[in-house]
């Protein structure tokens, strides 16, 4: 019984702290952008501007949550909960600190990878069900580019399976205790993070929603609430790819004199912050630029470097 109170207590914790997190990015997405674009930012509503986050929630609370006519109702009320559900339950596996995860998967590796897999689906139903061509046109562009990035994503982190030996996170982060990984796998890293940012559709991989060619793209006829999960979605995912980048690559909870879970939240608000900076740098490149990309450099790299951790490995043993 105490078991399952602990690990129900450690559920609605991570969850909210999650969501929480997830809100107040929008804060920070904007005060950063401000910084480096040379400009104010939010700095009216309460102090810094930090009311923003409950002036927009407000405001999407109470928008008219319109479901058009000629939408396929079900499945275009049910599309944007997939997201968020996905984005979340990937986290299951996610080691925050040595005591504080919800399960420790021999699995956990695979276990992120199929979870996060599984938002293609919101984007594919949301742009089919709304009955739009700029919304289907979104939703195509997301499928085939997170599928796509999904296998190099898988493959740039074979490598680190090899010299850890284990699928579970835990094992992971414990096998960099003499050194991080993005020291012997820097490839894979840059590939990780590159297919991160695809799998978020993030600027400058944003395609799905390109508003200067697909007005909002797969979630064009979305308001409301059901806008807002897609939203927070986004921002979960952000969180999400920025804390396995750190538990995979640069040690996740292992660090000197600070507690476990404070070096893991510092060491994973630095990609986020990188996350922003991205979008307030980059240019977004065509379409067709993004998938050839992936398929004629990223998937060689990725494969070279399989082949070489393997040789390097099987020499060492």
């Amino acid at each position: 019984m105490n078991e399952i109170l602990k690990y129900t207590l450690m559920i609605v914790i991570i969850l909210f702290t999650l969501t929480t997190i997830a809100a107040w990015l929008i804060w920070l997405e904007r005060r950063m952008l401000a910084l480096w674009q040379d400009r104010y930012g939010p700095n009216r509503a309460g102090p810094f501007g930090l009311f923003i986050v409950v002036a927009d929630t407000i405001k999407l609370f109470f928008k008219e949550d319109w479901i058009p006519p000629f939408a396929e109702k079900a499945v275009f009320v049910f599309a944007p909960a997939i997201v968020a559900a996905a984005v979340l339950l990937s986290f299951v596996v996610v080691p925050f600190a040595p005591d504080i995860l919800v399960a420790d998967l021999d699995i956990g590796l695979l276990f992120f990878l199929a979870m996060s897999s599984l938002g293609v689906y919101s984007i594919v139903l949301g742009g089919w069900a709304s009955n739009n061509k700029y919304s289907l046109l979104g939703a195509l562009r997301g499928a085939s580019q997170m599928i796509s990035y999904e296998v190099f994503m898988g493959l740039s982190l074979m490598g680190v399976v090899m010299l850890s030996g284990s699928f579970r996170l835990t094992d992971i982060v414990m096998a960099q205790k003499d050194f991080w990984f993005v020291v012997t796998q820097p490839v894979a890293f840059v590939l990780f993070l590159t297919a991160g940012i695809a799998e978020t559709h993030r600027l400058p991989f944003d395609i799905p929603e390109a508003e200067s060619e697909l007005v909002a793209g797969f979630h064009s006829e979305y308001s409301g609430m059901k806008f807002g999960m897609f939203f927070i979605g986004e921002y979960l995912g952000i969180i999400l790819i920025s804390a396995m980048v750190v538990t995979i690559f640069f040690g996740g909870w292992l660090g000197p004199v600070l507690p476990p879970v404070v070096w893991f939240t510092l060491k994973t608000f630095v990609f986020i912050i990188f996350f922003i900076l991205l979008r307030a740098s980059l240019p977004r490149p065509r379409y067709d630029q993004l998938m050839e990309y992936g398929w004629k450099i990223v998937l060689p790299i990725a494969l070279l470097n399989l082949l070489i951790t393997g040789g390097i490995t099987l020499l060492k043993n």
